[in-house]
């Protein structure tokens, strides 16, 4: 879809209407134009972006390293293209209407249970293609802690079944291992025996999770499965495919592993950014606490 029509338009509004300067207008287009390459990768025009597809985005510039206040300022841009499509009646509803700015400080995601989880696995029909490969994708997801544009440019090449690791380009082109869960492992087996029946597009054929028309997968599409799947088990937490990346780390904290390995596993240069993954319920940081630090010991009724 050619957009630079409308950008043409969006320009001369910001310039004659709004009377902005060159700098602020060429800033919204830029902010408007990144919006505009995450929906092309699903070929979404942006008159039919949905709510949820801002919240996706807003977490991808999370995970590149922009602080809120750059995130605050790409969506006011994104917001104001939508407002001027409102203005001069080429869109009727504005999908960025409830969207809030990004709050300045550290931003917690939802997280999911361990049952919540086993609950949206166990509902997935199995019988079809499209489930075999819609498990293999959370449990990937859930069993592994990628990153959803990881997840979509996994290759089969570079999965070491014996080993149980994938070698994953992660953010700024830089390679790490990352281990797969055994059920995983086995969810991606049997998505392989389905996906070697498959035709396959040229330039696709590496790629391990691919669309009915043997396309690979893009990050729209995993959104859009993981909200069916999680709307079809009654779950009403505002979940995407980062929760699982997030849940992954909060339940291995949880389970007592060191934060230098979830750092690691995460593919964080910084321990200050796999800080912010950890949030964990105060319950049990508090029954942590009574039941393992030296000063209740004294107490007679605590457990051993």
């Amino acid at each position: 879809m050619d957009v630079q029509p409308i950008l043409k338009e969006y320009t001369t509004y910001l310039q004659l209407e709004k009377s902005l300067s060159i700098h602020t207008v060429a800033a919204y287009v830029s902010d408007v134009e990144k919006w505009f390459t995450y929906l092309s990768d699903a070929s979404i025009p942006y008159s039919e972006a949905k709510p949820e597809y801002f919240n996706d985005f807003l977490i991808d510039l999370a995970e590149i390293g922009l602080s809120a206040r750059s995130q605050a300022r790409i969506i006011s841009g994104i917001k104001s293209f939508y407002h001027f499509l409102i203005l001069t009646d080429q869109l009727d509803v504005d999908p960025t209407d409830l969207l809030d700015l990004p709050k300045i400080g550290v931003h917690l995601p939802e997280v999911l249970s361990v049952e919540e989880v086993n609950l949206l696995v166990d509902s997935i029909d199995l019988s079809s293609p499209e489930g075999q490969r819609n498990r293999a994708i959370i449990e990937t997801l859930y069993g592994s802690g990628l990153r959803v544009s990881e997840l979509v440019n996994l290759k089969m090449s570079v999965i070491d079944f014996e080993r149980g690791v994938a070698r994953v380009d992660g953010k700024g082109s830089k390679q790490r291992l990352v281990p797969l869960s055994e059920e995983a492992l086995v969810q991606i087996a049997q998505w392989k025996l389905i996906r070697h029946e498959m035709k396959i597009q040229k330039g696709h054929e590496d790629f391990l999770f691919l669309n009915r028309r043997g396309a690979k997968l893009t990050r729209v599409m995993i959104l859009i499965i993981v909200k069916k799947l999680a709307k079809g088990v009654g779950i009403e937490k505002n979940i995407s495919p980062h929760t699982f990346r997030h849940s992954f780390a909060t339940h291995l904290l949880e389970g007592g592993a060191n934060l230098r390995v979830i750092q690691q596993l995460l593919g964080h240069e910084s321990i200050m950014t796999t800080e912010i993954y950890t949030h964990i319920d105060m319950n049990l940081l508090r029954d942590t606490i009574l039941r393992f630090h030296p000063s209740n010991r004294k107490n007679p009724n605590q457990p051993e």
